[in-house]
């Protein structure tokens, strides 16, 4: 396995993997406004390679930038599909060169998540895992249900729950995690376990109703836009779910859980390093008034309820569909995100 790392290594691995295949190329876009990647993928469909996009029906603030993507791709002979609204939103983001090459990657084809978040990727050759992803490829693209058939790709809503639970389950020592949206009440209850039981947890990111054992650090130096956690110093989950229920149980999130000595150890190296560098949100909470945190929880409130709604309106505007799907995911992002200023105030307090 190979690990990109941003925004050091930017777009050069992905570039590499499109200019390189032969047969076909198969993608799955969310966000895309990086025309190097555009232009890569038109060559090599001109070159004869099969080149299959599935693109995202929505996504929030970014509807009409992939419709204009969809035109233009299929002007140069590239075959695009879009994702169905059964779920709230499709997420996921990962390559398939050749049916040999996996490219799973925690961040979006954008200048923002390349050049100015910390994120990671992993390119596989795994026989097992390049074929789970392309049997998800072809479910997404043809709208039919996904059925897991190999746990180490972690799929939402399919089997991330049950294999996420497993894998922080079974911590012996420590657990490193980026998560911008740790507030799953199941995952929360797991960690606090882990946390009585001994397990040093560090989080970069936010973590909802935390509580003593797990130490949490904002990332100060750049955006934060990936999942990972290191467990034990040696294994590995990457990829684009939170630990928070809607993205566990309601969109398409892809992950992987692999071991690689390695890996787990450049990872851990920069973990530390950000972990140094950042600050402790309790310390930042205690310095809030009681004036700053009604405006952040307004804040929250309103960009929690703007994001799900904004995943229920179907790509062409046809309007919200399941209304009490779209109801429930209300009440809980609100919860959610009350739960994220609340809690840090009542720590630091």
């Amino acid at each position: 396995m190979q690990l990109i790392i941003q925004p050091d290594d930017g777009i050069a691995p992905l570039l590499d993997g499109i200019q390189s295949a032969k047969n076909s190329i198969e993608i799955v876009i969310f966000r895309f406004d990086m025309s190097e990647i555009e232009s890569a993928l038109k060559a090599a469909a001109g070159r004869g390679v099969f080149v299959q996009a599935l693109i995202a029906s929505t996504n929030r603030g970014g509807e009409e930038r992939l419709r204009t993507l969809e035109t233009r791709l299929l002007a140069a002979g590239i075959t695009v599909a879009r994702t169905a609204n059964d779920l709230v939103r499709y997420h996921n983001k990962l390559i398939i060169i050749d049916r040999q090459i996996l490219y799973l990657l925690g961040f979006n084809y954008t200048f923002l998540d390349t050049g100015h978040s910390r994120s990671f990727g992993i390119i596989t050759k795994v026989k097992k895992l390049v074929a789970e992803a392309a049997r998800l490829f072809e479910a997404d693209t043809k709208r039919q249900p996904f059925r897991s058939e190999y746990d180490a790709l972690v799929v939402s809503p399919a089997n991330a729950r049950k294999q996420l639970g497993t894998f922080i389950k079974g911590t012996k020592k420590q657990l490193l995690i980026y998560d911008s949206k740790l507030t799953d009440p199941q995952m929360v209850k797991l960690l606090r376990i882990q946390a009585r039981d001994g397990v040093e947890i560090k989080v970069i990111g936010r973590v909802g109703k935390r509580c003593c054992g797990i130490m949490n650090q904002k990332l100060s130096t750049m955006r934060l836009h990936v999942r990972v956690i290191v467990r034990d110093g040696r294994d590995v989950f990457i990829g684009s779910q939170s630990l928070r229920k809607i993205e566990l149980d309601d969109r398409r999130e892809t992950g992987v859980i692999f071991q690689d000595q390695k890996i787990a150890d450049r990872i851990t190296e920069i973990f530390e390093q950000d972990w140094a560098s950042g600050y402790n949100i309790t310390e930042e909470a205690a310095r809030m008034t009681t004036t700053s945190v009604k405006r952040a929880v307004k804040e929250v409130v309103k960009e929690a309820v703007k994001e799900v709604v904004s995943d229920f309106i179907s790509g062409n505007g046809a309007g919200i569909a399941r209304p009490e799907v779209v109801k429930k995911a209300v009440k809980e992002a609100v919860k959610e995100a009350v739960e994220q200023v609340t809690s840090e105030t009542k720590v630091a307090s």
